[in-house]
C-alpha cells in the first residue's frame, strides 16, 4: 500500500492519469490525497471531479480556491472569468451530486502516519498561520466544513469573497471568521511584518517587497509538529521548504504534475499533457 499526495490538478485529468500510471497506482490498495484545486482552467474539470469522486475512500481532497469558486458559481454568488472551465460541471446531469460531494470536503486533513519524517503531517491547499497548531487548524477547518455541508451553505457563499479581515483574531465571529479561515487555507501566500495577510502578491518570494514574507518562513509557535504539505503557489519555484512541501508545480501552465509518496518522500512528476495556458496568473 502507498499514499500519494498530489498537487493542483485543475482539470488536467490526462496529466493525472499519466501520473497515476507512472506510479502504478492500484485503486484496490493505494490511496490518493489531493492538495485542492481539482478543477478550473484545465480542459476536463467535470471528468476530474467524476474520477476522484468515483474512487470513494481511495481518494481524499481538501478544498482549494478554485473548488470554492465552482461552489460560488453553482449558487450564483461568484463572477465567472474568461479562463474558467467549470460551466460544464454546473450544467452536467450529475452536477448537483458532484457539488454536494465537493462542499462536504474539508480545508485541512491530517495525513496518515508513516515511519519517516512525514509522520504527523498536515495537508491543506495554501497553508496555515504560524499561531495555529495542527489541532487548531483541523478544528477551524471543521467549522467551515459544517457550514458548507449544511442546508444554509449558500448564504455563506454569498459572503465568501473579500480580503477583510486580514489578521487572525480568535474572537472573530460569523461570516468574518469563516471568510478569514477560508482565505488562510485556500489563498494565503505572503504575510506582512504586522501579521496581516497579503492576498495580492503571487510571484516568487525573492522578488517580494521586504515587508512581505512567505507564510512558511514565519516562526511557528508549535515547532514540534510535522510537515505541512500544500499546493496553490505555482510560482514558488521550490518543492521542499521550511514548512514541508509545495506540490503545485504549474501543470495547467505547462509545468509538471507532482506526487509525493508519503512512505519514502519520493517525488514523482510528469510533464503536462494539456496545452499550457498562455500566462502565469
Amino acid at each position: 500500500m502507498a499514499n500519494y499526495v498530489i498537487g493542483d490538478v485543475q482539470g488536467c485529468l490526462d496529466s493525472l492519469l499519466q501520473l497515476l500510471d507512472k506510479v502504478q497506482f492500484n485503486s484496490q490498495k493505494d490511496v490518493l490525497w489531493f492538495a485542492g484545486d481539482l478543477v478550473n482552467r484545465g480542459p476536463r474539470s467535470l471528468d476530474t471531479l467524476r474520477f476522484v469522486h468515483d474512487l470513494g475512500d481511495k481518494a481524499h481532497t481538501v478544498l482549494g480556491n478554485h473548488d470554492l469558486h465552482l461552489l460560488a458559481l453553482w449558487c450564483n454568488s461568484g463572477r465567472s472569468h474568461e479562463s474558467d472551465t467549470i460551466a460544464e460541471v454546473v450544467n452536467a446531469p450529475d452536477g448537483e451530486e458532484l457539488v454536494d460531494w465537493l462542499r462536504s470536503q474539508p480545508l485541512a486533513l491530517r495525513l496518515p502516519a508513516t515511519k519517516n519524517n512525514l509522520n504527523n503531517s498536515l495537508l491543506t491547499h495554501a497553508g496555515i498561520l504560524s499561531q495555529w497548531s495542527f489541532d487548531d487548524a483541523l478544528a477551524l477547518s471543521h467549522e467551515v466544513q459544517q457550514v458548507l455541508s449544511g442546508p444554509n451553505w449558500q448564504a455563506f457563499m454569498a459572503e465568501l469573497y473579500g480580503n477583510k479581515p486580514n489578521r487572525w483574531d480568535s474572537s472573530l465571529e460569523g461570516f468574518d471568521r469563516l471568510r478569514l479561515i477560508v482565505n488562510v487555507f485556500t489563498r494565503m501566500r505572503m504575510v506582512r511584518d504586522d501579521g496581516k495577510i497579503d492576498f495580492k502578491y503571487k510571484l516568487e518570494p525573492a522578488d517580494a517587497p521586504p515587508e512581505l514574507k512567505p507564510w512558511f518562513e514565519l516562526e511557528r509557535e508549535f515547532p514540534g509538529e510535522g510537515p505541512i504539505i500544500f499546493g496553490h503557489w505555482s510560482t514558488l519555484g521550490q518543492l521542499k521548504n521550511k514548512a514541508g512541501y509545495c506540490l503545485d508545480t504549474g501543470c495547467v501552465w505547462g509545468g509538471q504534475l507532482t506526487a509525493l509518496r508519503l512512505e519514502d518522500e519520493a517525488i514523482v512528476q510528469v510533464e503536462a499533457v494539456e496545452p499550457p495556458l498562455p500566462t502565469i496568473p
